[in-house]
């Protein structure tokens, strides 16, 4: 079994691995997103993009991404540790770290069998062309409802909040 620090892999890395993965006949899926704080939706959601096909490589958002994306203060649990949770799941056979808002540069460069996306990005999911024009296909993943690392976080704060 590999470790997830093994798993964890660079940009420049991952076009020779899908490209081992493809020569022994896997289908590469691809995901991605911050998984600032994980919780049981994001493992559904993984589980689910993983089914799609034989190997699972998960865009993450970099800190930098992250902060951009949802604000100051986030993300609260930083890349490094978000990048061995995410790799430590079964489901998920890589990751690699990206600092553009959008993932469509990291999926132009690995151009997967499958790309996931959440189905409450059915209106633009990046990368959808480069995909599609490669004989690829899009699947969007139901997500589960009340589930979020917001919810999480404004949770919290309100426990705080409450105990103070």
């Amino acid at each position: 079994m590999r470790t997830p620090a093994s798993k964890i892999i660079s940009r420049d890395a991952m076009p020779e691995i899908r490209d081992a993965l493809r020569i022994a006949g896997k289908t590469v899926v691809f995901t991605n997103g911050c998984f600032d704080i994980l919780h049981s939706g994001h493992v559904e959601y993984l589980n689910f993009a993983r089914n799609q096909g034989d190997a699972l490589i998960l865009g993450l958002n970099s800190d930098v991404s992250v902060c951009r994306a949802k604000g100051e203060g986030r993300p609260i649990v930083p890349e490094q540790d978000r990048s061995l949770v995410i790799a430590g799941l079964e489901c998920v056979d890589y990751v690699v770290l990206f600092d553009e808002d959008e993932p469509a540069p990291l999926i132009g460069e690995l151009i997967p069998d499958v790309l996931v996306k959440g189905a409450d990005w059915a209106h633009y999911v990046s990368g959808r062309e480069v995909v599609e024009a490669h004989g690829g296909k899009v699947v969007l993943a139901e997500m589960v409802q009340g589930r979020s690392s917001t919810n999480i976080i404004q949770r919290i704060i309100e426990v705080e909040k409450s105990e103070a």
